[in-house]
């Protein structure tokens, strides 16, 4: 192998690494220290979000196993697409949080995607507050810099109560634009007013914390809430606001639809397969703009035609692969990109990055060999099956108790965890059909 270019990990972001991928989850930061792979599919992805970016909108699902990387996948491109400009708003659906319900597990979802709602600038979550004051200064210093006005002038609020109307006008046409534009108006009046309790009730609203309509006419005048069943429109009208507050647009990541499929009611599931086809069709028939939205699930939570996405024929019928579509000639513009899982050599390059990662947060000189590297992957392969069922997360939790359990003990080698029959042991299930390991790495190298 070529000479590695290390890269210093902060010490923070390789503990936040490690301990994550090692319980299995998808850590929110320090992914670009270990993205490895999925070339192809950011791509495709970020080529889409240049088109949303110039006022379209798209709409894709990730499809792989669980352990795929589909999470991982999903936080490396909201990464990338915050550092272009997009606002994000992320969640994961649960029995409690879905995309319709009739006990307010749409909303649920709704408001754990505005809790998560984050920007370049405050990428852990919680931005709308941040968003909004940035607008309301940016139009300030545009007013102060196309005018020769004195901010101290009544004139210069004039300007800027024209320039904020043009905003609030252009989202008023648009369904529930006239409450959404009427309420920007009452925080940009609160703002200037440096009135902090009624900028609160207005981000209340915002968040759909309001559960009855009396309350929000008391506090703010409005006659309506955001509830189950268009909690989709105002995050449309979310995406325009946010492109003419400077943003280039919304994108929107639903993970862990297999909570969908797991919905024991068959009426119940098709409601919300049928908000996934409204969402779907706003996007790729224009009705949407500035808005790029990714759903993960599993290719049993998505291809079952008897409980997933495809049992609903109006969906399936949209986003079945053609006939030109077959492995290895994948085509990513797709709707639905499914994850090849991660070559051999990709994953000696990711293991030797968590080495690396791992020599740095506790501080001594990396001890696994590039040859026992390669051997780790070689026994990994071969005992867990064929590079078809292999997953990265099965491989990195391996691989991270490995490098643990060698630090903390002193006395034993890599090489004795490597040999032991513990580990190299093949699996019964990993074998094919004639008895043999899914596949010989007797002659993998680095």
């Amino acid at each position: 192998m070529t000479e590695r270019t290390r890269q210093r990990v902060p010490k923070r972001i390789a503990q936040t690494v490690l301990h994550s991928l090692k319980a299995g989850v998808v850590p929110r930061i320090g992914l670009p220290y270990i993205t490895v792979g999925r070339k192809d599919e950011i791509a495709a992805l970020l080529h889409d979000f240049g088109v949303v970016a110039e006022g379209g909108a798209s709409f894709h699902f990730i499809v792989g196993r669980y352990g795929s990387g589909k999470s991982f996948l999903l936080q490396a491109v909201r990464n990338y697409v915050m550092d272009k400009g997009f606002v994000v708003v992320d969640g994961d659906l649960s029995p409690e949080r879905r995309l319709q319900g009739t006990k307010g597990q749409g909303l649920a979802t709704y408001r754990e995607l505005i809790q998560n709602l984050a920007t370049k600038t405050r990428p852990e979550g919680g931005a709308l507050t941040l968003i909004l004051d940035r607008w309301i200064n940016t139009v300030i210093q545009e007013v102060a810099s196309e005018t020769s006005i004195d901010e101290d002038d009544p004139r210069f609020i004039v300007a800027v109560d024209k320039k904020i109307d043009t905003v609030i006008t252009s989202l008023s046409e648009l369904v529930h634009g006239f409450d959404f534009a009427k309420l920007l108006n009452m925080y940009y009046h609160a703002y200037l007013d440096d009135d902090r309790e009624t900028k609160a009730k207005v981000i209340k609203w915002f968040r759909g914390e309001y559960t009855h309509k009396t309350a929000a006419k008391q506090e703010l005048g409005v006659n309506v809430i955001i509830d189950d069943s268009d909690w989709y429109e105002y995050l449309k009208l979310f995406a325009r606001f946010f492109r003419q507050a400077g943003y280039a647009g919304l994108v929107i990541m639903i993970d862990e639809l297999v909570n969908i499929y797991k919905i024991p009611n068959s009426i119940s599931r098709q409601y919300n397969y049928e908000k996934i086809l409204t969402m779907y069709n706003d996007t790729l028939q224009g009705k949407a703009k500035y808005l790029g939205i990714l759903m993960c699930g599993t290719p049993q939570a998505i291809e079952d035609r008897r409980r997933g996405v495809y049992s609903y024929e109006a969906l399936r019928s949209r986003l079945t692969a053609g006939k030109f579509a077959h492995v290895g000639a994948q085509d990513m513009y797709a709707p639905v990109i499914e994850l090849a899982p991660l070559t051999a050599t990709e994953m000696l390059v990711l293991t030797e990055k968590l080495a690396d990662m791992h020599a740095r947060l506790y501080g001594y000189d990396r001890m696994i060999t590039e040859d026992e590297l390669a051997k780790f992957i070689k026994i990994e392969y071969g005992r867990i099956g064929a590079d078809t069922r292999i997953t990265p997360r099965e491989v990195i939790r391996d691989f991270i108790e490995l490098l643990d359990i060698v630090y903390q003990n002193p006395t034993t080698t890599v090489s004795d965890l490597l040999n032991s029959d513990q580990f190299s042991g093949v699996d019964d299930d990993s074998s094919d059909d004639n008895g043999q390991s899914g596949k010989d790495y007797t002659e993998f190298t680095i």
